[in-house]
């Protein structure tokens, strides 16, 4: 089985930008305004770290923007290569999306809360270029749109992989105690953790290394 890819959430500067990519990382997320979790940025700090991550590596913006024409503006802003949509699309289409960001790529995040999360997943893969299944709640009153530390039903995440035909990123709760399990039981494209590989809200090396040794295993 190929490895999956491994993205670094929540880098808060160029250092962790630069430490997750020696480690292995295919991916950083940055993080901008959130009703909650952590590892917000500002819109000149994910622009700044973007600019200087060589390519291939991905740079994920993670907007929370549910308009179609401000999730448009909030990538101009930053200048990733990939978004990152941790809410539902509310207003506007992908299409739309697509035709003013040519060549950036589109994620959709799905919150896994239940079955009714296949269907979702489902309707939204043709639109998209990848599925990142999380644990977060947009259902509360402060909206959790990711960083939970927390896993969720895998069984589910393993089925919507089985049937969607397109990348899918599993997220949430991984750390190197778990991730062989969770590549075992969802086989997923590839892995997406902020809090499993830091201590005390920083970039830990002892945790990267174990984390990517336990992916390797």
């Amino acid at each position: 089985m190929t490895l999956p890819r491994v993205k670094i959430c929540c880098i808060s500067s160029l250092e962790e930008a630069r430490l997750a990519v020696q480690f292995g990382a295919s991916a950083l997320g940055l993080v901008g305004p959130m009703p909650s979790g952590p590892g917000v940025i500002s819109d000149d700090l994910i622009f700044e770290i973007a600019r200087q991550v060589p390519p291939p590596i991905g740079t994920f913006l993670l907007t929370s923007e549910t308009d179609a024409q401000a999730i448009i503006q909030h990538q101009k802003k930053a200048n990733t290569n990939t978004v990152q949509i941790v809410d539902a699309l509310e207003s506007g289409t992908y299409a739309e999306i697509r035709q003013a960001l040519a060549g950036v790529k589109l994620v959709q995040v799905i919150h896994v809360t239940g079955e009714e999360s296949l269907d979702e997943a489902q309707r939204i893969a043709p639109e998209v270029d990848a599925i990142l299944l999380d644990s977060g709640n947009p259902n509360l009153a402060v909206k959790e749109l990711g960083g939970t530390g927390r896993t969720h039903n895998w069984a589910v995440s393993r089925r919507i992989v089985e049937s969607v035909g397109i990348p899918v990123f599993l997220a949430g709760g991984l750390k190197p105690e778990n991730v062989r399990e969770a590549i075992e039981s969802v086989q997923p494209f590839g892995l997406d953790l902020c809090s499993g590989v830091r201590t005390e809200g920083k970039l830990d090396p002892f945790k990267l290394e174990k984390f990517f040794a336990a992916v390797a295993k």
